[in-house]
C-alpha cells in the first residue's frame, strides 16, 4: 500500500513539474510574441493546438491581425502624405498667380473696384489651404513637433509683434506682459498656435484691449490670450476646438474654423492642452498649457 502511495506522490510531483515547465514555455513564448509586436516585427507561426496553448494560439491570431492593420494604417498614412504634398504643390502656384495678376490690375484705377474683392477672396483661399495643409500634416505625422526647454517671452514677443498693425488699425491696445516663464515646447509650432489665438482675439474684439501673458506652475506653463470682446456663450465653449466649427458671433467674420482646431493639435502634440474661459459680455481667455518637464 505504501508503495502505491509513493508512486502516486511521485506521479503528482512529476505532473506538477510538467505543468510548470509548460506554463513557463507558454509565458516565454507569449513574451517573445509581445516583444515582436511592440517592435512591429510579429509574424504568425505554427502553434501547438493543445489546451495549454489555446491562449497562445488566440493571441497569435490577434497579433497577426493587428500587424496587418498596422501595415494598412501605415499605407494609408503614406497615401495621405502624397496627397497633401500634391495639394500643396498644385494649389500654391495658381493662387500666387491670381494674387500677382490682381496686384497688377489694381494699378489701373478703373479696375480696383473689381480687383479688391478678388484679391481678398484669393488671400482667404490661400489662408484656408495653408491651415488645412498644416493640420493634415500634423495629423498624418508628416510634420513632427520637436519640443525643447526654453523661455517663452521671446516667442511671445515675435508672435504679438505680427498683430500690432492690425490691432492699431482697429483701435485696440495689444499688451504683452513681461514673463520669466519657461516651458518645453516647439518654438515654431507653438508660435503658430499663439498667433492663431491672438489673431482670433483681435478679429473678434471691437474695442478695448488684447493681453498676452504667461506664468509658470509646477508641472505646466500657461500662456493666456485674453480679450475684452463680446465673449462666448457657455454652450459653445465645448465645441470651439472642433474642426470647421464656427460660433454664432463668428459667422460674419472671415475664417473657416480650423485655427482653434490647429491650436489643439499643436498643444496635444507636445504634451499640452488648450482651454477656453468666457462669459457673454465679459470677453474671453484662451489658455495654452505647455509642459515644463
Amino acid at each position: 500500500m505504501a508503495g502505491y502511495l509513493g508512486l502516486a506522490a511521485l506521479a503528482l510531483v512529476a505532473l506538477h513539474l510538467w505543468h510548470r515547465r509548460q506554463m513557463k514555455r507558454l509565458l516565454r513564448s507569449l513574451d517573445r510574441m509581445l516583444d515582436a509586436a511592440i517592435r512591429g516585427e510579429f509574424r504568425e507561426e505554427t502553434f501547438d493546438e493543445s489546451l495549454l496553448a489555446a491562449v497562445e494560439t488566440k493571441l497569435a491570431h490577434y497579433l497577426s491581425a493587428s500587424a496587418v492593420s498596422a501595415r494598412n494604417l501605415q499605407e494609408e498614412r503614406d497615401k495621405i502624405k502624397v496627397l497633401i504634398a500634391d495639394i500643396s504643390h498644385q494649389t500654391k502656384t495658381p493662387i500666387a498667380n491670381v494674387l500677382l495678376y490682381t496686384q497688377l490690375l489694381e494699378e489701373q484705377e478703373d479696375c480696383r473696384v473689381y480687383t479688391a474683392p478678388l484679391g481678398e477672396q484669393a488671400r482667404k483661399l490661400q489662408s484656408l489651404i495653408d491651415a488645412l495643409v498644416k493640420t493634415s500634416r500634423l495629423e498624418a505625422g508628416v510634420l513632427v513637433l520637436h519640443p525643447r526647454p526654453g523661455p517663452l517671452e521671446p516667442m511671445l514677443e515675435e508672435a504679438a509683434a505680427q498683430f500690432v498693425p492690425k490691432a492699431e488699425e482697429k483701435g485696440l491696445e495689444l499688451i504683452l506682459e513681461p514673463t520669466g516663464a519657461e516651458a518645453v515646447f516647439d518654438p515654431k509650432w507653438t508660435a503658430e498656435a499663439v498667433c492663431n489665438l491672438i489673431d482670433n482675439a483681435v478679429k473678434y474684439t471691437p474695442s478695448g484691449r488684447v493681453t498676452v501673458s504667461a506664468r509658470a506652475y509646477e508641472l505646466f506653463a500657461r500662456v493666456d490670450v485674453e480679450d475684452t470682446g463680446p465673449g462666448i456663450p457657455e454652450e459653445e465653449l465645448a465645441k470651439l476646438f472642433q474642426r470647421f466649427y464656427r460660433g454664432g458671433a463668428a459667422l460674419e467674420a472671415e475664417g473657416v474654423g480650423v485655427g482653434l482646431y490647429l491650436v489643439r493639435q499643436i498643444a496635444q502634440g507636445q504634451g499640452g492642452y488648450i482651454k477656453a474661459f468666457s462669459r457673454p459680455g465679459k470677453g474671453a481667455r484662451f489658455s495654452l498649457f505647455l509642459p515644463r518637464n
